[in-house]
């Protein structure tokens, strides 16, 4: 069995006093692994998505990324683990008026000083790795193509080639395609399986589509009001479980 690289024990959180969001959630998420998060509005899928980014932090229990108990860290130690976990956004969150290898590099930010991040003074070695991320997802010869001028599909792709630049282990994809038609949300999930399977990522991702979940997912997790209420392999949840996660409350 592959080793734990997430996992929340007994984490809870709020944004509003008397309004909790998640309820005492524990989950482990094996190295190497594709995890979904499935359930309705509201379940609290995206506030556990982002306790592994630092984006939401817990107002009790423990979060721990690659071994470190993470709500404990700051500073450095903090950033080093955030080194470690990309993100991937519904809306993308590209610099449109940037090409897409400028885009690419910010992959790098962390590992280079302010001054060449301010100059767009890169060294070639992460040049040259952007533009092999850039290839990695198919991207190859759109290196100097504006952001702005893409597909939706594309751009999810330079999105995925920044994670890859920043040399994440894990990548956390919030509605990753949500934004996209069917027919190009499904290539991007192939992609990202396909670098989950060849580069040994782990890959969480939070969606509303519980078909897609369900194709690509090893695992999928079923959050409703805050708690998790069954987890299991794709083959083992049935009608009567999905009934269950999404019933409308009397």
């Amino acid at each position: 069995m592959n080793p734990t690289v997430l996992e929340l024990k007994a984490v809870s959180q709020a944004y509003e006093k008397g309004h909790p969001i998640l309820q005492g959630v524990s989950l482990s998420v094996p190295q190497g692994s594709f995890v979904s998060l499935i359930g309705p509005s509201g379940a609290g899928k995206t506030t556990l998505l982002r306790l592994f980014n630092g984006m939401v932090w817990p107002l009790s229990g423990e979060v721990w990324v690659e071994g470190r108990r993470f709500d404990t860290l700051k500073g450095k130690w903090r950033r080093q683990v955030q080194q470690q976990v990309g993100m991937i956004f519904q809306d993308f969150c590209l610099v449109e008026e940037s090409s897409c290898l400028e885009n690419v590099l910010c992959g790098a930010l962390g590992r280079i000083s302010l001054w060449r991040a301010l100059w767009g003074n890169f060294p070639e070695r992460e040049v040259q790795k952007a533009r092999q991320a850039l290839d990695l997802v198919g991207l190859g010869g759109r290196e100097d193509t504006l952001a702005g001028s893409l597909s939706g599909g594309q751009k999810q792709r330079v999105a995925i080639a920044r994670t890859l630049v920043q040399e994440a282990s894990v990548i956390l994809a919030d509605e990753p395609v949500a934004s996209l038609d069917p027919g190009t949300g499904k290539a991007i999930l192939e992609l990202l399986r396909q670098l989950q399977e060849t580069q040994g990522l782990t890959v969480v991702m939070n969606s509303h589509n519980v078909e897609q979940a369900m194709a690509f997912s090893q695992q999928v997790v079923g959050l409703r009001q805050g708690r998790i209420l069954f987890q299991g392999p794709a083959d083992v949840w049935d009608a009567e479980k999905l009934r269950g996660l999404y019933r409308r409350d009397s």
